[in-house]
């Protein structure tokens, strides 16, 4: 979501909240790797996090903690394959331990930040508990808006140009 990246790489308090993460090589692997179909996992990573912030943020609530979660949720390099292969769980289940796991070398998690990542996926599987915190509340959906918005982008800029297409033709028909 590029429109996003002028607006978080302007926000000096965000950034001051996420820098360091941005500089690690491991996490920043993860713009080579497709999500949803249309971003890449570290695009759609620093979208989840920005948006989180900014709710955080209205709501004065730990923006700290959810810009670095949101960051840090999807922080794995696996595919769904590879996931499966692990034989532990859906991809949905075990994504969110792997990244926690990952994060780690990175960072010290809070309680808090844990709580944001293991469970960032509670609607869509079972067995990880229901969030403890606002924070993680609002990190979850936020990254169902952001994955809904990017899976559907490629069909929204189809039927767009589609729409476009059909507009000529009745223009030229009507001409």
């Amino acid at each position: 979501m590029e429109f996003v990246r002028s607006i978080w790489e302007n926000d000096k308090d965000y950034m001051a909240l996420v820098e360091d993460l941005l500089e690690d090589e491991n996490l920043l692997k993860l713009d080579d790797i497709v999500h949803h179909h249309y971003t890449t996992r570290l695009i759609h990573s620093i979208y989840v996090s920005y948006v989180s912030y900014r709710i955080a943020k209205r709501f004065n609530l730990n923006e700290r903690a959810v810009a670095r979660a949101g960051i840090l949720h999807d922080f794995f390099h696996e595919g769904r394959e590879e996931i499966a292969a692990l034989k532990q769980g859906s991809h949905n289940f075990v994504h969110p331990k792997i990244a926690i796991k990952n994060a780690e070398t990175l960072t010290e998690l809070s309680e808090l930040e844990k709580d944001i990542i293991l469970k960032h996926m509670f609607l869509t599987t079972v067995g990880v508990g229901v969030p403890k915190y606002k924070e993680s509340m609002i990190v979850t959906c936020v990254d169902k808006y952001c994955a809904i918005s990017e899976v559907s982008t490629p069909l929204r800029m189809r039927v767009k140009g589609k729409v476009s297409e059909w507009g000529m033709k009745l223009r030229v028909v009507h001409a």
